[in-house]
């Protein structure tokens, strides 16, 4: 028996009982005739004591060794309160030396020495630490909560193929070469878009399945080569089914794993999210929404701004922590957009920033006026092309509230945005791609415009965004086999191509597609946000660095010829 009870669970009601512990040294204290030693397992910590003379053999041991100790339960004389076993310690009277160490590369502390690179070559290790552990103890439970949700709620969960024939879905795919086929190649999954498609076809109502997903895009703090996505589809659904019932699923969520009660998710059109907010995934924890000024420009005459496509600018309240234009201007030099000014408001006057020479006095109380701006309050502008005034006057936005603190990582607000266009246009390949995916339905009174003006297509599409970041993405899908043709000629797929790509899937909308619909979560994301962290790598055993690599195994790594040879590749 290598253990009695583990590291964690010993206080003071077992005290007097004789137990055998085993887990890994973390500390060692030698004061001559006796020591003190703590020892780690999964489960926690415990203090043994040991009086050399009481301990026979002579052993010399170290940090990270693995140890088995025999003794009894005492009462720790000074008590640890921040620890559950911190009310006791172990006499010990046996131990016995099970593994030797060498000395770890980092701390294997809560707050490590060790910086990222580091740890992720000696992940194991890593694991070994409070908080990566913690948080796959985390990314567990909210794998399990999702399990239990779905399931009591009439989804079946059901596995999909992860290698599969290669199909383009926007991202680029990883392939895998086929040795008992020369010169062909499996791709793998980047979803399992067509796969839950076809189980709904196959009369599957409600399908759910925690999966790995693969794409070979560049690896970022939010974003892995292979990640983990809560994948569901649901039979005979609409936009507002799928968005009722997962707002449904993702409050139950926080509630469960964090005791946090959402408020209703707000919805508004992707048009109205880029019009608002620059972007197609706006964190509203803070207000600052765009107000268009092109009107009052032209009405007042202002020189320069009036010949502009859009003048836009947001008004942030209460700046009274910004005392002068030195700290505006240390701000402003991260701002890389130069069609753009401020303006802060003062009791008693307004003092402009150098870059706005054109507007005068005037002018300065003319935007005070129309922001109904009080003392305190900032004022920024931008101006120029609309798609790139909107998209830079958002970046900026976002620096502000990074600036003054004004995201609370522990507040959470969710947003859906729904509509999305189903199509634009790529100039450098002269074709259309998807927005979302080629499977996406338009909605219905956009469907005349299908033939001739793809671009201003809406589509029946839906993201979840929480906090800025997108957690969620689905649409409705197309049961119609016309229309699926058609999105795809759109895409330039030849007829050949589309059979070739597609064909067992346009088969099967010759046999009864019902209306359906679904949604993916992503299930890295979603715990990083739960837990108010900035890198999901904190939330995967054994992720990959932002060039997706793995330097723990060293992959990717070479071949060998012989083997590249039996796979037919020269």
């Amino acid at each position: 028996m290598y253990r009695t009870h583990n590291c964690g669970e010993l206080s003071l009601k077992d005290i007097g009982k004789k137990v055998i512990l085993s887990g890994w040294i973390q500390k060692i204290r030698n004061l001559g005739s006796l020591f003190f030693i703590d020892i780690r397992d999964y489960f926690g910590i415990t203090q043994l004591i040991i009086y050399k003379k009481s301990v026979k053999k002579n052993i010399s041991l170290g940090k990270e060794f693995i140890i088995q100790v025999k003794g009894k339960v005492v009462e720790r004389l000074s008590k640890n309160y921040n620890i559950p076993t911190g009310e006791i310690e172990i006499l010990v009277y046996h131990i016995d030396l099970l593994n030797s160490s060498l000395s770890p590369p980092f701390t294997i502390e809560n707050q490590t020495d060790g910086n990222e690179e580091i740890r992720m070559i000696y992940r194991y290790l890593d694991i070994r630490r409070n908080p990566i552990k913690n948080n796959l103890m985390i990314r567990h439970n909210l794998a399990l909560e999702t399990r239990n949700f779905l399931s009591k709620n009439g989804f079946l969960e059901i596995e999909t193929p992860v290698l599969i024939n290669y199909t383009p879905e926007g991202a680029r795919s990883f392939v895998v070469p086929s040795r008992t086929s020369p010169n062909k190649f499996y791709a793998l999954a980047q979803s399992p878009q067509l796969f839950k498609q076809l189980l709904m076809i196959g009369g599957i109502d409600k399908y759910f399945q925690i999966v790995k997903c693969f794409r070979d895009e560049d690896s970022r703090s939010d974003r892995q080569i292979e990640f983990t996505q809560i994948d569901c589809e649901m039979s005979f659904v609409e936009v507002h089914d799928v968005l009722v019932f997962f707002e449904y699923f993702i409050k139950h969520i926080f509630k469960k794993i964090k005791n946090i009660q959402l408020n209703s998710f707000p919805c508004i059109s992707y048009s109205e999210a880029i019009k608002m907010y620059g972007t197609d995934s706006p964190d509203i924890r803070f207000d600052m929404t765009f107000v268009e000024l092109n009107d009052l420009v032209k009405r007042e005459k202002i020189n320069l701004l009036k010949t502009q496509e859009l003048v836009i600018g947001i008004k942030i309240q209460k700046c009274h922590n910004i005392h002068d234009n030195d700290q505006i201007n240390f701000f402003l030099k991260k701002i890389e957009n130069k069609n753009f000014f401020w303006i802060k408001c003062l009791s008693n006057q307004t003092l402009p920033s150098s870059n706005i020479n054109f507007l005068n006095e005037k002018n300065l109380k003319i935007f005070v006026k129309y922001f109904k701006a009080l003392p305190g309050d900032l004022l920024f502008f931008s101006y120029g092309k609309k798609r790139k005034t909107r998209e830079e006057l958002g970046k900026i936005r976002l620096k502000i509230a990074d600036f003054l603190n004004l995201k609370n990582s522990k507040t959470f607000q969710p947003l859906w945005i729904t509509d999305l266009p189903l199509l634009e246009w790529e100039e450098q390949s002269k074709k259309y791609k998807s927005v979302h995916h080629p499977f996406t339905s338009p909605k219905e009174e956009d469907l005349h415009l299908l033939e001739k003006y793809p671009k201003n297509i809406r589509s029946k599409s839906y993201d979840l965004i929480i906090n800025g970041i997108e957690i969620g993405s689905g649409s409705i899908r197309i049961h119609n086999k016309n229309i699926q043709n058609i999105i795809f000629k759109h895409l330039g797929l030849s007829q050949k191509e589309i059979e070739h790509r597609f064909g067992f899937f346009i088969k099967a909308f010759e046999y009864g597609v019902p209306p359906h619909g679904g949604i993916a979560f992503g299930l890295d994301r979603l715990v990083n946000l739960l837990e108010g962290n900035k890198n999901i790598k904190n939330f995967i055993a054994f992720p990959k660095n932002n060039y997706g690599k793995d330097i723990m195994t060293n992959a990717p790594s070479f071949l060998e010829k012989d083997k590249l040879k039996e796979l037919h590749i020269r």
